[in-house]
């Protein structure tokens, strides 16, 4: 499945993906981050219920701790 993830297109390869799902593949804990979905906020308690389709465009926001 190709998606569009803040601007850069990619290739998923497991189709019907979730966000949290996606959000494993980087390595991104959902406490801190913020994902839009086709230009909505999706809440953290929806990330495991939130399916991907091939040609969805998101925006993922992660906060590092650090000095």
């Amino acid at each position: 499945m190709n998606i569009q993830v803040n601007g850069r297109s990619i290739e998923f390869p497991k189709n019907e993906a979730t966000i949290a799902e996606l959000l494993e593949s980087y390595h991104i804990q959902k406490k801190i981050s913020v994902v839009e979905h086709n230009k909505e906020i999706v809440k953290k308690t929806d990330y495991e219920h939130t399916k991907l389709a091939d040609g969805d465009h998101l925006e993922i926001v992660h906060f590092v701790g650090g000095g």
